[in-house]
C-alpha cells in the first residue's frame, strides 16, 4: 500500500508539472478588461486583441512552398517545411514569457493531384516553444498548367486553425491566386519560379476571461448571486469579413528526379485598428515577414 502511495504522489507530481505554460504558449488575458466598468480596465483591449489576431493570423498562414501547377492526378509530394516568421515589436504577443520577434514553424505537408487538374493538401505545423499546433486543409485548382508557351495559374482555398490556444480561438480562410512556370534544366530536373497573392480572412474569439484571478472563494460566493462573474469578460469578435490580411509571395521550386528543394518570401499586409471605440482614428498595423524553405519528395 505505501508502495502504491509513493506511485500515486510521483503521478500527481508529474501531472501537475505538465501545467505550466512553455515560452510561447499563449495568455490572452494581458490585453486587459474591455469592460469599463470593471477591474483591469483597457480602452485598447478590444483594439489590441484584433491587431494580435491578424498579426498571428499572418504568422500561421505566411506559408505555401507550390508552384501553381499540381502534382498530377495520380502523384504525391510529401514535404519538411520550415517558416522563420518575424514578428512585429509595437504588436502586443501576450506569450508566457518575454515576448519573441521571431518564431520558428515547422511542418509536415502533405499534397495529392486528383483529376481534372485539382489538388488536395494538408498540413501540420508546430509552434516552438508552445503546446500550440496549426492544421491547414487546402484545394487547389490549376486554372492552366503545362502549356508551353503560357504560364501555370492555379486557385488555391485554404483553411487553418490554431490548436492548443488557451482561451482563444483563431481561424483564417484563404484564397490563393497564383502564377508561375516551370524550366525545364535537362533529364528530370526542372526549375519553377512563382508567386502570387493569398486573401486570408481572419476570425478569432476568446473565452470568458478572470480579470480578477485571486479574489477568494468567500468573494465569488458573496450574497450577490453575480459575484463570480465580476470582473470578467470576452473580447468583442473579430469576424471573417472585416479582417481581411494581403500577403504578397514568391519563390522557385528545385526539383531533381523525386527530390524536391524550394525557398519562399512572403510579406503580409495586416490593415488597421481603431485603438478608441469613442474616436474614428485608426493605426496601422505592421506587416509580418516570413523566411519559408521546403525538402521533400514528388513521386
Amino acid at each position: 500500500m505505501r508502495t502504491f502511495s509513493r506511485w500515486l504522489v510521483l503521478a500527481a507530481c508529474a501531472s501537475g508539472a505538465t501545467a505550466y505554460a512553455d515560452d510561447n504558449d499563449l495568455q490572452v488575458y494581458q490585453f486587459g478588461n474591455p469592460d469599463r466598468d470593471e477591474l483591469n480596465f483597457k480602452v485598447s483591449a478590444n483594439a489590441d486583441f484584433q491587431a494580435f489576431a491578424r498579426v498571428m493570423g499572418a504568422a500561421i498562414t505566411s506559408v505555401n512552398l507550390m508552384p501553381p501547377e499540381t502534382t498530377g492526378h495520380s502523384a504525391w509530394a510529401i514535404n519538411a517545411e520550415l517558416s522563420v516568421v518575424s514578428l512585429p515589436d509595437s504588436i502586443l504577443i501576450p506569450t508566457e514569457t518575454a515576448q519573441p520577434s521571431t518564431v520558428l514553424i515547422p511542418s509536415f505537408h502533405v499534397r495529392k493531384g486528383l483529376p481534372f487538374s485539382l489538388e488536395l493538401g494538408g498540413r501540420v505545423g508546430w509552434i516552438e516553444k508552445s503546446r500550440q499546433v496549426v492544421g491547414t486543409g487546402e484545394l487547389k485548382w490549376a486554372v492552366n498548367e503545362g502549356f508551353t508557351w503560357l504560364p501555370d495559374l492555379s486557385v488555391r482555398g485554404h483553411v487553418t486553425h490554431l490548436f492548443g490556444a488557451r482561451d482563444l480561438s483563431l481561424t483564417v480562410m484563404g484564397l490563393d491566386f497564383g502564377v508561375g512556370k516551370q524550366f525545364p534544366l535537362g533529364g528530370m530536373v526542372t526549375l519553377t519560379p512563382y508567386g502570387g497573392l493569398d486573401l486570408g480572412f481572419v476570425g478569432a474569439t476568446s473565452s470568458l476571461l478572470d480579470f480578477n484571478p485571486s479574489r477568494s472563494f468567500d468573494d465569488s460566493t458573496a450574497n450577490d448571486s453575480r459575484a463570480a462573474l465580476e470582473d470578467t469578460a470576452e473580447y468583442k469578435k473579430v469576424s471573417f469579413g472585416d479582417n481581411v490580411n494581403q500577403r504578397l509571395y514568391g519563390g522557385v521550386r528545385f526539383i531533381g528526379g523525386v527530390l524536391q528543394l524550394g525557398a519562399e518570401l512572403s510579406l503580409t499586409r495586416t490593415g488597421s485598428v481603431t485603438p478608441d471605440p469613442d474616436s474614428s482614428e485608426t493605426v496601422g498595423v505592421p506587416a509580418v515577414f516570413a523566411f519559408n524553405t521546403t525538402l521533400g519528395f514528388d513521386f
